[in-house]
């Protein structure tokens, strides 16, 4: 799979929750602190979104969708307003899938979904989105817009099946908003997605994630990347916060850390398919990393390892605009921000 593609499947998005509102007169309505991300779109009317610790609040138009990846409370108001009601007390007798009525209704109508992520990614994931990112329609985002469409109809008409439709539809939108934001507004936070959304270190990372098992050296990347070793060294270092040679560490380390808490392989098995001649140099890379062994961390379920040390977040706007569309984290890696001679030696030969 390309990069993108492998980080979305380590999330293991689940338990999504939708619901509509259906909004009149001069609303306003307080959400507290939230697990997972949240996604709502705006498909009829306006509103003002404020979120805490963001300064300025955010005029929403329909057609836009905005995305909460690290669950701040904010309040949605008709007029910019200060205080809501609380939003337990408006959506506490909606079902899954259905849409809430509020002040009338007829003037606004949003969807929302939240979701779950779990696994030793989503941390890491997350850490590099800003606190809100929003999404404006525009001739790209034709696959954003549909599926929020199709959540929409799913919400206003009830149907057989509607609740697993818009699990799916949900996922496929965060998928596609992550796309757009790396195509129109390349992330500045370091970490992976910064990572994949410079087109030169993107070949590098194409490369890597391709051939999981191969030596990598900083020169074959180099050349994949179409840079000299220098300077993509220093590229890579600067855009993601992170070595190349750190970066592959790092995803195998999530890679082995996911199937060792979701599948029955055994660690000589996983550590042979992230790159590692033998058990024992694995179990040595695996534990400098996590901090825990990999029979432990497979015996507790993923509980055991500390959570992720982030690159220092570089960006300064609270929001991301562009032109177009309770996480349970069971471990967080540390980052492995320099390249040791024994990532080299371990490596499968």
């Amino acid at each position: 799979m390309d990069p993108l593609s492998d980080m979305i499947s380590l999330l293991h998005p689940q338990d999504c929750v939708a619901a509509g509102l259906d909004a009149g007169g001069d609303w306003s309505i307080q959400f507290g602190q939230h697990a997972g991300l949240k996604c709502n779109a705006v498909l009829k009317g306006s509103c003002w979104l404020a979120v805490e610790g963001v300064a300025e609040p955010l005029r929403l138009e329909a057609g836009d969708c905005v995305i909460l990846p690290q669950g701040r409370p904010f309040l949605l108001s008709a007029r910019r307003a200060r205080f809501g009601e609380a939003a337990e007390t408006i959506y506490a007798q909606v079902p899954h899938g259905s849409t809430a009525v509020y002040g009338g209704g007829g003037d606004f109508f949003m969807t929302g979904s939240r979701f779950l992520l779990c696994g030793p990614a989503a941390k890491i994931l997350l850490a590099t989105l800003p606190p809100v990112l929003r999404v404006r329609p525009g001739p790209q985002q034709d696959a954003v817009r549909w599926s929020l469409d199709r959540i929409a109809e799913e919400l206003r008409i009830p149907r057989p099946g509607g609740a697993l439709s818009i699990a799916h539809l949900s996922h496929f939108v965060l998928v596609q908003v992550i796309r757009c934001h790396l195509e129109e507004a390349p992330p500045k936070a370091g970490g992976w997605l910064a990572a994949i959304a410079d087109r030169h270190i993107l070949q590098a990372t194409v490369a890597m994630h391709g051939d999981l098992t191969r030596p990598w050296t900083v020169q074959e990347l180099a050349a994949r990347a179409g840079l000299s070793r220098t300077s993509f060294a220093v590229r890579f270092r600067e855009i993601s916060g992170l070595t190349p040679i750190g970066y592959l560490t790092q995803f195998r380390m999530l890679l082995a850390a996911d199937r060792l808490r979701r599948t029955e392989h055994s660690v000589a098995q996983i550590a042979g398919e992230v790159g590692y001649a033998s058990e024992s140099a694995f179990a040595v890379a695996f534990k400098r990393v996590t901090g825990c062994s990999p029979r432990r961390y497979a015996l507790s379920g993923g509980t055991s390892a500390p959570h992720a040390e982030q690159p220092a977040p570089s960006y300064r706007p609270a929001t991301t605009s562009m032109t177009a569309s309770d996480s349970s984290i069971t471990a967080a890696l540390r980052v492995s921000k320099s390249t040791s001679a024994s990532d080299r030696n371990t490596a499968m030969k």
